[in-house]
């Protein structure tokens, strides 16, 4: 008997451990190996998608070759959210939260945006 709740205690100890290595330090170590990276492109995807979205109304305003090279170009730009979207899945595979991610992508626009113009212009869509 004595044998048996060494065990059960093992392996409950063992639990607490894998669960805590699940909650606490995978999502630590996915941070601090990919946010850099995830950074860099999430700032890219933001960035030629609005780039593809402005292309894409130049199109409908004037339907010119240039714009639509234009737009053709943009819309091969975009294989970075691909790029972006794997990471990120990657990062919650590791347990990294929704909102971690969002405040890494944050800290990324903090980042790039050294002035309020900048800023500004990150986030607003021009077209």
């Amino acid at each position: 008997m004595k044998r048996f709740l060494v065990i059960i205690n093992f392996l409950a100890a063992l639990t607490v451990i894998a669960w805590g290595v699940e909650r606490y330090v995978a999502p630590a170590i996915a941070e601090a190996v990919y946010s850099t990276r995830y950074k860099k492109l999430m700032f890219q995807c933001d960035h030629v998608m609005r780039e593809h979205f402005i292309a894409k109304q130049m199109v409908l305003v004037s339907t010119t070759e240039a714009n639509i090279r234009n737009l053709d170009a943009a819309e091969i730009g975009l294989t970075t959210c691909h790029d972006y979207d794997k990471l990120r899945k990657t990062m919650i595979g590791w347990s990294v939260s929704e909102n971690a991610l969002a405040q890494i992508g944050l800290e990324a626009i903090e980042q790039s945006a050294n002035d309020v113009r900048t800023f500004v212009e990150i986030h607003e869509i021009r077209y």
